[in-house]
This record gives structure tokens, C-alpha cells and sequence, in this order.
């Protein structure tokens, strides 16, 4: 009887809430928002299926082996070099920009009092440097890494400007992602007699490298779509690859802006364009695919 009693006010209480959704989505309002939302996802979708339509169209009939030879010259106009050239950039960005990113994030995250000033303005310099434009990092990193120092158009001058550059985006990431560890792994650890220090590396850290990572995906991005920056520190030249981090070179994206601006390139710069999609695809489903990897083996 109680069983039937209490059916019964479940299905009023049900057949209510329904009617109120369907009176909600009946308003004008929600007519309204509903087609703003679709139209937005309609036109954004639009808009990604026209330029990487266009690139693929015009990119694909111009690759030919030329544009793959070791060395580059105006007759070959070879890629090949400014792809080993990103390669590198990527890799010693990185090498430096992880251990002082994670470090800084995990000094704010875990050791820092909240409440520190010093802890504000380090968050207050750290949005600012994230909103400046990347050609003021570039006059930066002439001014200092190529004048002043002394070192001149270098892999290595444009290196170390690339790592102010993402330097906000791996902190702010990093920082976010050990913040949305729980609280219970840290009282876990400490109540089984683990350090602070072994707390971080051994519980923290691995818990939050999914989102990590996808900071470190944003920040190759940026490296490997980087152009203004470059420019003025690593220079344009380009004939083989030699592997000299004194030396200059340009990347990938450098080489399409330089065969674009010269206005005699441009099915060479089309057929560059796909391959910098080609690496945006891979970026992207190597992330995905580690992303999953390490969310299923810490959520066993």
C-alpha cells in the first residue's frame, strides 16, 4: 500500500517536472538562445571545414619531393630544414620551460602560503605576461638575447624568448591541475609518514599529469605556430640543418610567413601550411591519446 502511495507522488512529481521543461523550452527565450547556440556551433564548424578545406585544396597538389630536400635553396624552397629546425625548438623550449614552469607552479600551489602578497604578485605577473602580444617578447629578446648579448640571429636567442612566452600558460596549467588534486591524497600520503617533498612527486604530481599535459600541448602550439617572436631572434635564414643552437634558422611557421610575404611562393606556402596541420593533428592526437591513457591507469 505505502509502496503504491509513494509511486504514485513520484509519478505527479515526475509528470510536473516534465511539464515545466516543456513550458520552458516552448518560451521565446529559450527558442531564441537554443538557435544562438546552434547557429554559433553551425558557423564555428563553418568556418574550421572552409580554412582547413582551403589549405588541404590548394597544399596538397603543390607538395613534391623538392620540397623535402636536405638542402634549401630558391630553386628547391625545401621545408625540410625548417622542420628539423621546429623539432629542436620544441625539444629545448621545453627543456627549459618544464622544470622552472612546474617548479614555480608547485612552489605556489604547495609550499606558499595563499594569503602571500608574494604569491598575488607572482599570479599578477604571471596573467600579464600571458595577455602580452608575442611581438613584444620578440623586441625583448632582440634587445637582450641578440644585441646585448651579443649572440646574434640564433636558435638559441629565439629559444629562450619561446620560453618566456609559454612560461604562463605551463604555470597557470600546472597550477590548475595540482590544485584539482583532492585534498585526501595529501592527507593519505601524510598519514602513511610521507614527506611533503615525496607527497608532491609521488602522490601529486602523477594525480594531476593529465592536465599537465594538455599545458604542455597548448605550450608546443604556441612554439610551433610562433612567428613574430622568431624573427626577431632566431632570423629567417635557412639553408640545411646543422643543429647549431648559435646559429640562425627559421621554423616551420617562419618558412610559410617568409615564402607567403615574398609573393612568388605561394603554392610552396599552401603545400607548408598542410604540413604545420599535419603536426597540429599529430600534436593533438598524441594528447588525447596519452590524456586517456593516464586518466584510466590513475583511475584504477
Amino acid at each position: 500500500m505505502k509502496t503504491a502511495i509513494g509511486g504514485a507522488a513520484v509519478r505527479r512529481v515526475t509528470g510536473k517536472c516534465a511539464g515545466l521543461q516543456r513550458r520552458a523550452l516552448a518560451h521565446p527565450g529559450s527558442v531564441i538562445l537554443r538557435m544562438l547556440v546552434y547557429g554559433a556551433g553551425i558557423l564555428t564548424a563553418a568556418l574550421c571545414l572552409f580554412l582547413v578545406g582551403t589549405v588541404l585544396v590548394r597544399g596538397i597538389p603543390a607538395l613534391k619531393p623538392s620540397l623535402f630536400a636536405f638542402t634549401s635553396n630558391s630553386e628547391t624552397l625545401s621545408m625540410l630544414p625548417s622542420v628539423f629546425n621546429t623539432l629542436e625548438m620544441i625539444f629545448l623550449t621545453l627543456l627549459i620551460a618544464l622544470p622552472v614552469g612546474l617548479g614555480t607552479a608547485v612552489y605556489l600551489t604547495e609550499y606558499a602560503s595563499r594569503a602571500s602578497r608574494l604569491v598575488s604578485l607572482l599570479r599578477m605577473a604571471v596573467e600579464t605576461l600571458q595577455g602580452l602580444p608575442s611581438v613584444l617578447f620578440g623586441l625583448f629578446g632582440y634587445l637582450l638575447f641578440v644585441t646585448a648579448f651579443g649572440w646574434g640571429y640564433s636558435m638559441m636567442a629565439g629559444v629562450l624568448t619561446l620560453v618566456l612566452i609559454i612560461l604562463p600558460v605551463l604555470i597557470r596549467t600546472a597550477e590548475e591541475a595540482i590544485l584539482s588534486v583532492p585534498d585526501s591524497y595529501r592527507e593519505g600520503s601524510y598519514a602513511l609518514g610521507a614527506g611533503r617533498l615525496r607527497t608532491v612527486f609521488r602522490v601529486i604530481l602523477p594525480a594531476a599529469l593529465p592536465g599537465i599535459l594538455g599545458g604542455v600541448v597548448l605550450s608546443v602550439g604556441r612554439i610551433v605556430g610562433e612567428t613574430a617572436a622568431l624573427i626577431f631572434t632566431a632570423g629567417t635564414a635557412v639553408s640545411y640543418f646543422t643543429g647549431d643552437v648559435m646559429g640562425a634558422g627559421r621554423t616551420l611557421a617562419v618558412h610559410l610567413y617568409a615564402l607567403w610575404n615574398e609573393g612568388l611562393s605561394t603554392s610552396e606556402a599552401y603545400a607548408t601550411a598542410v604540413i604545420l596541420l599535419v603536426f597540429a593533428v599529430v600534436i593533438n592526437a598524441l594528447s588525447e591519446y596519452l590524456t586517456g591513457k593516464l586518466r584510466k591507469r590513475y583511475a584504477e
